[in-house]
Protein backbone atom coordinates (compact mmCIF):
# COMPACT_ATOMS: atom_id res chain seq x y z
CA UNK A 1 0.00 0.00 0.00
CA UNK A 2 0.87 3.74 -0.56
CA UNK A 3 0.10 6.78 1.56
CA UNK A 4 -0.04 9.42 -0.54
CA UNK A 5 0.33 12.37 1.71
CA UNK A 6 1.31 12.82 5.23
CA UNK A 7 3.58 15.12 7.02
CA UNK A 8 6.45 12.70 8.90
CA UNK A 9 8.01 15.53 10.35
CA UNK A 10 5.30 15.85 13.16
CA UNK A 11 5.19 12.08 13.67
CA UNK A 12 6.93 9.28 15.68
CA UNK A 13 8.65 6.24 14.89
CA UNK A 14 6.12 4.13 16.10
CA UNK A 15 3.63 5.66 13.89
CA UNK A 16 6.03 4.62 11.02
CA UNK A 17 5.90 1.23 12.37
CA UNK A 18 2.43 0.70 12.60
CA UNK A 19 2.32 2.04 9.18
CA UNK A 20 4.64 -0.31 8.03
CA UNK A 21 2.86 -3.82 9.87
CA UNK A 22 -0.57 -2.72 8.94
CA UNK A 23 0.86 -3.02 5.31
CA UNK A 24 2.12 0.36 4.15
CA UNK A 25 5.19 -0.35 1.71
CA UNK A 26 5.37 3.58 0.73
CA UNK A 27 4.24 7.19 1.78
CA UNK A 28 5.02 10.44 0.33
CA UNK A 29 5.97 13.18 3.13
CA UNK A 30 4.61 16.95 2.18
CA UNK A 31 6.04 19.97 3.45
CA UNK A 32 3.73 21.85 5.82
CA UNK A 33 5.28 24.33 8.69
CA UNK A 34 2.18 24.39 11.22
CA UNK A 35 3.79 27.42 12.85
CA UNK A 36 4.65 31.01 11.74
CA UNK A 37 7.53 31.23 10.04
CA UNK A 38 9.82 35.03 10.08
CA UNK A 39 12.44 33.76 7.72
CA UNK A 40 13.13 31.84 4.37
CA UNK A 41 15.85 30.18 5.92
CA UNK A 42 13.67 28.91 8.97
CA UNK A 43 11.87 27.15 6.15
CA UNK A 44 14.60 25.98 4.17
CA UNK A 45 16.25 24.19 7.02
CA UNK A 46 12.41 22.62 7.77
CA UNK A 47 12.48 21.25 3.98
CA UNK A 48 16.07 20.11 4.01
CA UNK A 49 15.02 18.45 7.49
CA UNK A 50 12.30 16.42 5.70
CA UNK A 51 14.54 15.59 3.17
CA UNK A 52 17.60 14.01 5.26
CA UNK A 53 16.27 13.11 8.78
CA UNK A 54 12.78 11.89 7.97
CA UNK A 55 13.51 9.65 5.07
CA UNK A 56 15.99 8.39 7.37
CA UNK A 57 13.78 7.97 10.55
CA UNK A 58 11.18 6.48 8.43
CA UNK A 59 14.03 3.70 6.70
CA UNK A 60 14.75 2.45 10.75
CA UNK A 61 10.64 1.09 10.23
CA UNK A 62 10.84 0.14 7.39
CA UNK A 63 8.64 2.61 5.59
CA UNK A 64 9.94 3.77 2.05
CA UNK A 65 9.69 7.62 2.91
CA UNK A 66 9.34 9.52 -0.62
CA UNK A 67 9.63 13.36 -0.60
CA UNK A 68 7.67 16.14 -1.46
CA UNK A 69 8.41 19.78 -1.00
CA UNK A 70 7.13 23.07 -1.69
CA UNK A 71 5.49 26.42 -0.30
CA UNK A 72 2.72 25.13 1.60
CA UNK A 73 0.10 28.24 1.58
CA UNK A 74 0.35 29.15 5.17
CA UNK A 75 4.53 29.44 4.67
CA UNK A 76 4.05 32.32 2.10
CA UNK A 77 5.06 35.45 4.24
CA UNK A 78 8.82 35.02 3.07
CA UNK A 79 10.77 35.93 0.23
CA UNK A 80 10.59 32.44 -1.74
CA UNK A 81 13.45 32.63 -3.91
CA UNK A 82 15.89 30.77 -2.22
CA UNK A 83 12.77 28.02 -2.46
CA UNK A 84 12.30 28.14 -5.91
CA UNK A 85 16.11 27.70 -6.51
CA UNK A 86 16.40 24.28 -4.29
CA UNK A 87 13.31 23.12 -6.14
CA UNK A 88 14.92 23.40 -9.64
CA UNK A 89 18.31 21.48 -7.67
CA UNK A 90 16.03 18.55 -5.58
CA UNK A 91 14.22 17.88 -9.07
CA UNK A 92 17.37 18.12 -10.87
CA UNK A 93 18.84 15.74 -8.84
CA UNK A 94 15.84 13.31 -8.27
CA UNK A 95 15.53 13.64 -4.42
CA UNK A 96 11.50 14.74 -4.70
CA UNK A 97 8.47 13.19 -6.48
CA UNK A 98 6.18 16.25 -6.75
CA UNK A 99 6.62 20.32 -5.51
CA UNK A 100 3.98 19.64 -2.59
CA UNK A 101 2.04 20.92 -0.86
CA UNK A 102 1.31 23.55 -2.63
CA UNK A 103 -2.08 25.36 -3.01
CA UNK A 104 -4.00 28.37 -1.68
CA UNK A 105 -5.61 28.97 1.92
CA UNK A 106 -6.64 32.55 2.38
CA UNK A 107 -6.41 33.42 -1.26
CA UNK A 108 -4.18 36.20 -0.16
CA UNK A 109 -1.78 38.43 -3.18
CA UNK A 110 1.26 36.15 -2.13
CA UNK A 111 -0.40 32.98 -1.77
CA UNK A 112 -1.82 33.21 -5.44
CA UNK A 113 2.05 34.65 -6.77
CA UNK A 114 3.84 31.67 -4.59
CA UNK A 115 1.52 29.03 -5.99
CA UNK A 116 1.69 30.55 -9.56
CA UNK A 117 5.34 30.45 -9.65
CA UNK A 118 5.78 26.64 -8.33
CA UNK A 119 3.04 25.71 -11.09
CA UNK A 120 5.37 27.12 -13.57
CA UNK A 121 8.85 25.44 -12.34
CA UNK A 122 6.69 22.50 -12.21
CA UNK A 123 5.50 22.76 -16.04
CA UNK A 124 8.89 23.51 -16.99
CA UNK A 125 10.97 20.65 -14.93
CA UNK A 126 8.07 18.10 -16.17
CA UNK A 127 7.47 17.58 -12.26
CA UNK A 128 4.30 16.44 -10.47
CA UNK A 129 2.68 18.76 -7.75
CA UNK A 130 0.44 18.39 -4.79
CA UNK A 131 -2.07 20.69 -4.52
CA UNK A 132 -3.81 21.79 -1.32
CA UNK A 133 -7.72 23.00 -0.60
CA UNK A 134 -8.10 23.94 2.99
CA UNK A 135 -10.76 23.34 5.47
CA UNK A 136 -12.34 26.90 5.44
CA UNK A 137 -14.28 28.14 2.51
CA UNK A 138 -13.37 24.80 0.15
CA UNK A 139 -15.64 25.02 -2.42
CA UNK A 140 -14.72 28.96 -2.99
CA UNK A 141 -10.71 27.97 -2.80
CA UNK A 142 -11.05 25.03 -5.06
CA UNK A 143 -12.62 27.09 -7.57
CA UNK A 144 -9.54 29.53 -8.13
CA UNK A 145 -7.56 26.67 -7.78
CA UNK A 146 -9.26 24.63 -11.10
CA UNK A 147 -9.18 28.15 -12.72
CA UNK A 148 -5.14 28.83 -12.44
CA UNK A 149 -3.54 25.29 -13.01
CA UNK A 150 -4.94 24.85 -16.09
CA UNK A 151 -3.36 28.79 -16.83
CA UNK A 152 0.44 27.28 -15.60
CA UNK A 153 0.26 23.59 -15.90
CA UNK A 154 -0.85 20.67 -17.79
CA UNK A 155 -3.79 19.18 -15.29
CA UNK A 156 -2.59 15.74 -15.94
CA UNK A 157 0.77 16.68 -13.47
CA UNK A 158 -1.69 18.17 -10.77
CA UNK A 159 -3.45 16.03 -7.61
CA UNK A 160 -6.05 18.21 -6.13
CA UNK A 161 -6.06 16.96 -2.28
CA UNK A 162 -8.46 16.60 0.06
CA UNK A 163 -11.53 15.98 -2.05
CA UNK A 164 -14.41 15.33 -0.22
CA UNK A 165 -18.20 14.61 -0.73
CA UNK A 166 -18.98 18.45 -0.45
CA UNK A 167 -16.67 19.06 -3.44
CA UNK A 168 -15.94 16.35 -5.43
CA UNK A 169 -18.53 17.97 -8.06
CA UNK A 170 -16.51 21.07 -8.60
CA UNK A 171 -13.61 18.90 -8.85
CA UNK A 172 -14.46 15.66 -10.96
CA UNK A 173 -14.51 17.42 -14.30
CA UNK A 174 -10.90 18.41 -14.25
CA UNK A 175 -7.94 16.12 -15.21
CA UNK A 176 -6.32 16.34 -12.35
CA UNK A 177 -5.67 13.40 -10.30
CA UNK A 178 -8.05 13.76 -7.38
CA UNK A 179 -6.49 13.16 -3.25
CA UNK A 180 -8.95 11.40 -0.74
CA UNK A 181 -7.66 12.09 2.79
CA UNK A 182 -9.63 9.94 5.05
CA UNK A 183 -8.90 11.64 8.82
CA UNK A 184 -10.55 12.49 11.55
CA UNK A 185 -12.40 15.97 11.35
CA UNK A 186 -11.82 15.39 7.41
CA UNK A 187 -13.65 12.36 6.15
CA UNK A 188 -14.63 9.02 7.15
CA UNK A 189 -13.74 5.60 5.46
CA UNK A 190 -17.31 5.72 4.40
CA UNK A 191 -17.63 9.01 2.86
CA UNK A 192 -14.45 7.91 0.49
CA UNK A 193 -15.88 4.46 -0.59
CA UNK A 194 -19.29 6.16 -1.68
CA UNK A 195 -16.96 8.50 -3.83
CA UNK A 196 -15.07 5.40 -5.47
CA UNK A 197 -18.70 3.85 -5.97
CA UNK A 198 -20.32 6.46 -7.72
CA UNK A 199 -17.57 7.65 -9.78
CA UNK A 200 -14.90 4.77 -9.87
CA UNK A 201 -11.40 4.07 -9.06
CA UNK A 202 -9.49 5.47 -11.70
CA UNK A 203 -8.82 9.00 -10.94
CA UNK A 204 -8.11 8.67 -7.00
CA UNK A 205 -5.69 8.50 -4.84
CA UNK A 206 -6.00 7.43 -1.44
CA UNK A 207 -4.21 9.06 1.97
CA UNK A 208 -4.05 9.63 5.45
CA UNK A 209 -2.59 13.10 5.89
CA UNK A 210 -1.20 12.70 9.15
CA UNK A 211 0.43 15.56 10.86
CA UNK A 212 0.19 17.46 14.37
CA UNK A 213 -4.13 17.93 13.77
CA UNK A 214 -6.03 14.76 14.84
CA UNK A 215 -4.77 11.50 12.76
CA UNK A 216 -4.77 8.08 11.88
CA UNK A 217 -1.84 6.79 10.64
CA UNK A 218 -3.55 3.47 9.72
CA UNK A 219 -6.79 5.51 8.15
CA UNK A 220 -5.46 4.10 4.58
CA UNK A 221 -5.00 0.30 5.00
CA UNK A 222 -8.68 0.48 7.13
CA UNK A 223 -10.32 2.18 4.10
CA UNK A 224 -8.41 -0.50 1.78
CA UNK A 225 -9.28 -3.34 4.18
CA UNK A 226 -13.24 -2.47 4.45
CA UNK A 227 -13.37 -2.10 0.41
CA UNK A 228 -12.07 -5.76 0.51
CA UNK A 229 -14.73 -6.42 3.15
CA UNK A 230 -17.24 -5.21 0.84
CA UNK A 231 -16.32 -7.16 -1.70
CA UNK A 232 -14.96 -5.09 -4.34
CA UNK A 233 -13.23 -6.25 -7.19
CA UNK A 234 -9.43 -7.25 -6.62
CA UNK A 235 -8.17 -5.06 -8.79
CA UNK A 236 -9.87 -1.92 -8.47
CA UNK A 237 -9.22 -1.73 -4.54
CA UNK A 238 -5.68 -2.14 -5.85
CA UNK A 239 -5.91 1.56 -7.81
CA UNK A 240 -6.10 3.39 -4.51
CA UNK A 241 -4.00 0.94 -2.57
CA UNK A 242 -1.28 1.69 -4.81
CA UNK A 243 -1.06 1.66 -7.95
CA UNK A 244 -2.55 4.70 -9.10
CA UNK A 245 -0.60 6.16 -7.46
CA UNK A 246 3.25 4.83 -8.71
CA UNK A 247 2.01 5.59 -12.47
CA UNK A 248 1.05 8.87 -11.26
CA UNK A 249 4.66 9.73 -9.42
CA UNK A 250 6.78 7.28 -11.44
CA UNK A 251 7.16 5.18 -8.26
CA UNK A 252 9.12 1.68 -8.10
CA UNK A 253 7.58 0.14 -5.12
CA UNK A 254 7.66 -3.46 -3.83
Amino acid sequence: MIDTHMHADSRSGEDFRQMYLAGINTAITCSYYPYRIEHEMILLNHLNRILELDTARAEEHGLDLKVALGIHPTNTNINPEIIFESLYKWIDAKQIVAIGEIGLEDMSENEIEIFKKQLDIAQETKSKVIVHTPRKNKKEVLKEIIEIIPQHLDETQAVIDHINPDVIEESINTDCMLGLTVQPQKMEKEDAIAILDEYGFDRFLLNSDISNKPSDPLSVPKTVRELERLGYPRKEIDKVSFKNAEDFFDLNTI
